[in-house]
């Protein structure tokens, strides 16, 4: 089975699920990838703000288990 980078849904998801879903995608905890996320917002390292919204438009959203 492919990996395929999906936005969380539910409890998983704080915002808009894109940090749960790069961290389900990567394979590691939602928790680091938010930090570091934060970190680079703080810098503004990249436009991370700009990035985050565009990446909410072009990843779809994973489909609710039962």
């Amino acid at each position: 089975m492919e990996k395929k980078l999906k936005r969380t849904t539910g409890s998983e998801a704080m915002v808009l699920g894109i940090c749960g879903g790069l961290a389900k995608y990567l394979a590691v905890d939602a928790t680091l990838v938010r930090v570091v996320w934060a970190v680079a917002t703080v810098f503004g390292i990249g436009a991370p703000i700009l990035i985050y919204g565009i990446m909410a438009f072009i990843i779809p959203k994973e489909e609710p288990s039962i």
